[in-house]
């Protein structure tokens, strides 16, 4: 694990690292970011007491499909907040397709990015802070009596996400596509998905497809495939 104590953003660097060679299981974490980044470009907020990390996964031939790590990462972390969390985590679960929530608000946010054979993974967790002036409602684990060590959750969350990489790389995705059904919201939660198109569709979340595309079922009976967009809860 490196860490610094303030970067632009995590990916970024990480991202540099990867075209130079950087071994796969290095884990980036920084203390603080000036110009941390969310999914399709989104300001992260990264104040001190957060956890902000990055690593990278070397494809090989015969690892399931790139964009299936982000059902690993959701899995490795939602394992880790369960740990730190009163209640055995009671009221946390996995947004499709990788953010996590607690008791409806968003608690962390999961970014990958592609280079060469390279796939840097990023996670933001708020641990002790949370921001109160965005679109979706969001929270913290010192929110919920829960206040781990950036340090300790980061070296914790390294060994869970290599286990799960490991087993998605050995037995392919269908272990890791069970658990992060197991540990999402029910079937049937009703969802809205806001396409790249800038389209929007509600619907009933209907479960994931064999590639972790998400099932979203809708009024006509009918079943759409989501490959790709913003889903919330309705």
């Amino acid at each position: 694990m490196r860490t610094v104590a303030e970067t632009g953003s995590t990916n970024a660097d990480m991202l540099g690292l990867a075209g130079s060679g950087i071994a796969e299981g290095v884990w980036l974490r920084a203390e603080r970011q000036t110009g941390g980044r969310g999914r399709q470009g989104r300001v992260w907020a990264s104040p001190v007491g957060n956890f902000y990390g990055s690593t990278v996964v070397r494809m090989r031939g015969g690892d399931p499909s790139p964009a299936t790590l982000a059902l690993v990462a959701a899995v490795a972390l939602e394992e880790v907040l369960r740990i730190y969390l009163p209640g055995a985590g009671e009221g946390l679960a996995i947004k499709w397709p990788n953010d996590l929530l607690l008791h409806g608000a968003k608690l962390s946010g999961i970014l990958l990015e592609r280079a060469g054979d390279a796939v840097v993974v990023g996670m933001g967790v708020n641990l002790a802070h949370h921001p109160d002036d965005t679109d979706r409602v969001a929270t913290s684990l010192a929110a919920h009596g829960a206040t781990p060590d950036p340090a300790d959750f980061a070296e914790t969350l390294a060994d869970a996400f290599a286990r799960w990489v490991g087993i998605w790389r050995g037995q392919g995705l269908a272990p890791v596509r069970a658990r992060w059904l197991e540990r999402a919201h029910p079937i049937g939660t009703a969802l809205t998905a806001r396409l790249p198109d800038g389209s929007a569709t509600d619907g009933l979340f209907g479960g994931l497809d064999l590639d972790g595309a998400l099932n979203l079922r809708l009024a006509d009976g009918t079943t759409r495939v989501i490959h790709a967009g913003d889903v919330f809860l309705l």
